[in-house]
């Protein structure tokens, strides 16, 4: 049987960005990505003179991720361009990533968020976990009605990005997936 399918945001879970500027937190390095790198979409257009982005990766979760269960996938802004600039930094392999095409930060008008559709498409009823900041009940109630496998949405706090108690419920729901169920 395949692994299921861990989808993986890239700011918000191991990027901090929303960590006091000031202070890089522990065990993270600074990556500076220019602007002309293609990392993000909705930099495009911007001043030359202004400051490339800054990234910070944690090395570690590099080493914990490929660990987890899963067949690890980009569910980024960053689509394959997470994989010139995050996935080295971290240590991982090239990455199949998911590519949102016309759907990429498009607003919908039911408030699901725009990569949930796209990611439930990928997936095609592989049990998948997808970690994220972004996420709210209505992701989850779309995921239940459109998606036939088992499917985790795991939020994390943009301020502190992935930890060890959100990579213990990982682990614990592709272990979960591996439980023989028996019939009555």
């Amino acid at each position: 049987m395949n692994r299921p399918l861990l989808f993986l945001d890239v700011d918000g879970p191991l990027n901090p960005y929303a960590a006091k500027p000031e202070k890089r937190p522990d065990g993270y390095t600074t990556l500076r990505v220019p602007l002309d790198g293609g990392a993000h979409k909705e930099d495009t257009g911007l001043s030359s003179r202004r400051r490339p982005p800054r990234v910070w990766l944690n090395p570690e979760h590099g080493r914990f991720l490929p660990q987890l269960g899963f067949e690890l996938c980009w569910a980024t802004t960053w689509m394959d361009e997470a994989n010139r600039w995050i996935a080295p930094v971290l240590g991982l392999p090239e990455l199949p990533f998911v590519d949102f095409g016309d759907a990429l930060l498009q607003e919908r008008p039911d408030g699901v968020h725009w990569k949930t559709g796209p990611l439930v498409d990928y997936a095609n009823g592989r049990p998948f976990a997808w970690v994220d900041d972004e996420q709210s009940e209505l992701d989850q109630t779309y995921v239940t009605a459109h998606h036939r496998g088992s499917g985790l949405l795991h939020h994390v706090n943009p301020r502190i990005g992935l930890r060890e108690n959100d990579f213990l419920a990982l682990a614990d729901f592709a272990q979960s997936l591996d439980t023989p169920r028996t019939t009555g």
